[in-house]
């Protein structure tokens, strides 16, 4: 457990508060949530994590649900279980069904163990691959 306490927006310095209300705006939130809360500790990491989520997660070559479907494998594989809480969260909201959490949780699942497998055993690339 953190020995930290999340900073609320009422107690937030004005850097802070000006992050809070660009994440409350920018996804139609009434309060952010506490990963934000408690990186308010580092204001200036705050903004830069902020900036750069906000950059990375916008519409582009890949569609929002797609991206939160990445993140939520990501956040799967790396066992971070508030990141998993959050993008599937997210990603529902953005269309993902039962099923496709399935299929990503199968993905999720094969790919860490043909990667082990491919590491045990330490298979050279194929040339056709490179």
């Amino acid at each position: 457990m953190s020995r930290l306490k999340p900073i609320e927006y009422a107690d937030a310095p004005p850097a802070v508060r000006a992050v809070y209300d660009d994440i409350k705006t920018s996804r139609n939130l009434k309060d952010v949530n506490n990963f934000w809360k408690y990186l308010a500790h580092d204001p200036v990491g705050l903004r830069r994590t902020w900036e750069s989520v906000k950059e990375v997660m916008a519409p582009g070559a890949l569609d929002p649900l797609v991206k939160e479907m990445i993140y939520l494998a990501v956040s799967t594989s790396n066992g971070c279980g508030y990141c998993i809480a959050s993008h599937t969260a997210a990603a529902r909201k953005a269309g993902m069904t039962d099923a496709m959490f399935g299929e990503v949780m199968a993905v999720v699942g094969m790919a860490n163990e043909t990667n082990r497998l491919v590491n045990g055993y330490r298979v050279p690339i194929d040339a056709s691959l490179e």
